[in-house]
């Protein structure tokens, strides 16, 4: 089902925020909300992890959250915006490692070796939960949901790097692309299908391994299939399932 307004055109989806707590209530998307909540942790019993948070921003696009070589002191939480992580070889060459959303956390590669590897950009403007890390840990260590929930972030972190992994063709990295980043928004509340792609199509061809023009190709190929509408840089999923299959063996189970 196509969604357009009078004009014809993909209607703006709503923009992702994390910004809807209150003194007792997490932001839907805090990164840590839902591992406290689910062994009983509420934000009146985690004062002392509110204590560590400071809110910083705004970053606008093109601008540093931070850079590679920094001394790491913080994690940063995305309450809105979207950043990407790069880095750049010895020839200038830049290679996109990643792009995170609202809810998820940056930084935790650099943990060791104590500096920041890769570089931070905002994409759009962009704000953030920055969490001292030194006295996270210590927290942590009292609390275990908080100390296994670091964990998993960081297991998760080193996952990610399965969308470039292996002899997979472009259209399987772009429908893994496409559909990973459904399952995110999606699991932090937002719509899954319709989003803005905040990344411009020469960063999604660094982070794939592919040439953008391959990347602009392959979305027409899609959107011939009748898998997504796409209109600039805003995004309409029509077939989840069918975009799905043709990822699948890049997806977890």
């Amino acid at each position: 089902m196509r969604l357009e307004n009078q004009a014809g055109r993909l209607p703006e989806p709503p923009s992702p925020i994390a910004d809807d707590g209150d003194e007792a209530h997490f932001c839907r998307t805090c990164a840590f909300a839902g591992a406290c909540q689910a062994v009983g942790y509420g934000k009146l019993e985690l004062r002392e992890l509110h204590c560590l948070v400071e809110h910083v921003g705004p970053f606008r696009a093109g601008e540093y959250v931070f850079r590679t070589g920094n001394p790491f002191r913080a994690i940063f939480a995305v309450r809105s915006g979207t950043v990407k992580t790069s880095m750049v070889d010895k020839e200038g060459r830049e290679q996109v490692l990643g792009f995170y959303l609202p809810g998820e956390v940056i930084g935790l590669n650099a943990i060791y070796p104590e500096h920041f590897p890769c570089d931070a950009i905002a994409l759009e403007t962009s704000y953030f939960c920055r969490f001292s890390f030194p006295a996270m840990s210590a927290l942590a260590a009292r609390m275990p949901a908080v100390q296994s929930h670091l964990f998993r972030l960081l297991s998760k972190e080193l996952g990610s790097a399965s969308l470039l992994a292996g002899d997979h063709s472009a259209d399987e990295r772009m429908a893994a692309f496409l559909t990973d980043l459904g399952q995110r928004y999606a699991a932090r509340g937002f719509s899954g299908t319709q989003f803005q792609l905040s990344m411009s199509r020469g960063d999604i061809a660094n982070y794939l391994r592919l040439a953008a023009e391959t990347v602009s190709r392959v979305l027409s190929r899609f959107r011939a299939q009748n898998l997504i509408q796409v209109e600039g840089r805003q995004l309409l999923i029509l077939d989840p399932a069918g975009l799905h299959h043709i990822g699948r063996s890049l997806l977890p189970d």
